[in-house]
């Protein structure tokens, strides 16, 4: 039986001719890279787009910053100002405190992401490593704790730190925080740790290493991109965590950067241009931190992608 074979069309110049000449074989059609470049393009238009729509936000909050109450007034909200107006962040930094509010947010998000860290390395340690009876059923268990809505927690929470005499501290925020991030931590490295080289472990424990060496000799260097990622977004998610704030932080000293902006959303005196400035001076902070850590948290995503 005659068999069938289908020639590609040939491609004739002098640049086939060059590539003939080096590699023996006539060069493929092109039909093939011009999809590719359409795709490519498409791909192009969809992340402008998208970048489009959440640079939007950023622009009206910076336009509008700088406006007075008349400039919005009379040229809206896409506008740019025709004058530089400060009264609206100088209104918003001295009516709050804001310098207290920031230290306040830095010491809750930075105590939390190195608790949750921490207890998350050693909860991960003993379960996806210590192979402990039951393994599986306990990282569902830490998954489940990340699904149940912060709204049902606030009853029983409240109750808690009410009796423990923890109510309008900033610990009882770190305490509740810390364990939600460590459930996530531990979820997550717990199955990291789980697929780590047993011939590691069984070298280091050869040569007379404990477990406790193992663990900060050993498996703490390799992970520590993971964890540098793990401590970003930790403190990131906690900066910006609204609702349990704003139930256990009553006082005005105690409060955050989110719950002292969203106090005085409701005040008479807070127009649009100072709400615009007040959120401007809250997001200020954690775009300095991201902008400060991104090479780690580059370096952390990317870590494994390439042996």
């Amino acid at each position: 039986m005659a068999s069938t074979t289908t020639t590609l069309p040939a491609v004739s110049g002098p640049r086939a001719a060059r590539t003939t000449a080096r590699t023996g074989r006539p060069p493929r059609p092109r039909g093939g890279m011009t999809k590719k470049k359409g795709v490519d393009w498409l791909l192009l238009a969809f992340a402008v787009a998208a970048a489009a729509l959440i640079i939007a936000p950023f622009y009206l909050i910076l336009v509008n910053s700088f406006k007075s109450p008349a400039d919005y007034s009379n040229g809206g909200p896409l506008a740019l100002p025709t004058g530089i107006y400060l009264d609206g962040i100088v209104a918003f930094w001295e009516r709050v405190d804001f310098p207290g509010k920031v230290w306040n947010s830095f010491f809750i998000s930075g105590m939390v992401a190195v608790l949750a860290v921490l207890i998350s390395v050693l909860n991960a340690f003993a379960i996806g490593i210590g192979r402990i009876r039951g393994r599986s059923w306990i990282v569902l268990l830490f998954l489940l704790a990340n699904l149940l809505p912060q709204e049902a927690l606030l009853y029983p929470l409240y109750y808690m730190f009410k009796a423990v005499g923890l109510y309008n501290n900033v610990w009882s925020v770190i305490i509740i925080f810390t364990v939600i991030q460590a459930a996530f931590g531990t979820y997550l490295l717990a199955s990291v740790y789980g697929t780590f080289p047993k011939e590691v472990l069984e070298a280091a424990s050869i040569d007379g290493a404990s477990r406790w060496q193992i663990l900060w000799r050993v498996i703490f260097p390799i992970s520590r991109p993971t964890l540098s990622v793990l401590l970003i977004f930790f403190f990131i998610w906690t900066w910006n965590e609204f609702l349990i704030p704003l139930t256990f932080l009553v006082s005005n000293a105690n409060q955050t950067v989110p719950v002292a902006i969203s106090v005085l959303q409701g005040d008479r005196l807070m127009d649009v241009t100072t709400t615009s400035a007040s959120a401007l001076l809250g997001l200020i902070p954690t775009l300095l931190f991201f902008l400060i850590f991104q090479r780690t948290l580059t370096r952390g995503i990317t870590a494994g992608a390439v042996k």
